[in-house]
């Protein structure tokens, strides 16, 4: 399958920024910090285009691309 992702404002169609986050649950243990054994997956915050740093509404992006985005980045 091949997917199609392009900036609507310039056209680029090759290089965008995809702007995670990621989340990291801590415990407190005897008045120390212990890192919890499980991380989550990063959310996808946004997604810029490389070329003319606008944003794309991840709404309006096709369900293929949405879905291979996030597959792509590991995300939720």
């Amino acid at each position: 399958m091949i997917l199609s992702l392009t900036c609507p404002h310039c056209g680029n169609s090759e290089n965008f920024l995809a702007k995670t986050l990621q989340m990291h649950l801590v415990r407190v243990s005897e008045g120390q910090l212990q890192p919890a054994q499980e991380e989550g997956r990063p959310a996808l915050v946004e997604l810029l285009c490389d070329e003319c740093e606008s944003s794309m509404d991840l709404d309006l992006l096709d369900e293929d691309v949405r879905r291979e985005l996030h597959t792509t980045l590991g995300a939720r």
